[in-house]
């Protein structure tokens, strides 16, 4: 009988994967190519580091199907932290199923669990029509803030 889906911290065994999601995921939401050598130092970094962040991993049928990045930020005005959501990634066969929805109810779970925790956020690529639409549908907003940032160019 196989495994009922779930979500599970990420292990180091799912460098691999990970790695192979982060690369689709790149190009699936905003058409980057990344550097699968770079791409694999930054993922097994949050590996060995959960300081930095921690992955999740969606299993469905005992295979990994999706992920999930969960980022801390402290909030000064809210005296708590706020966990950023970042890398999420379904594989193309498990779309439109509520994958994701599973998933990001599992992360509300956590967060309410966690007294430290003040709420979730996450970022989208404004051409990212179908992503916006997932969020909404859960009831996340796009209203309130916009994003800027300055990368160094490496």
């Amino acid at each position: 009988m196989a495994a009922a889906p779930r979500l599970r911290p990420a292990r180091r065994s799912d460098l691999a994967t990970l790695v192979r999601f982060q690369l689709a995921c790149a190009f699936d939401s905003e058409g980057m190519r990344l550097d699968p050598a770079a791409c694999r130092r930054g993922v097994a970094a949050l590996l060995r580091r959960p300081s930095l962040g921690r992955y999740y991993v969606w299993e469905d049928g005992g295979e990994p199907r999706a992920c999930l990045l969960i980022q801390r930020e402290w909030s000064d005005w809210s005296d708590g932290a706020v966990w950023w959501i970042h890398s999420v990634y379904v594989a193309p066969e498990r779309r439109r199923q509520g994958v994701y929805e599973r998933m990001y109810r599992e992360i509300q779970r956590l967060a309410r669990a966690d007294k430290t925790v003040r709420g979730l956020r996450l970022y989208v690529d404004l051409k990212n029509r179908a992503a916006q639409a997932a969020y909404e549908k859960l009831g996340m907003r796009g209203e309130h803030y916009r994003l800027y940032e300055w990368m160094i160019p490496r």
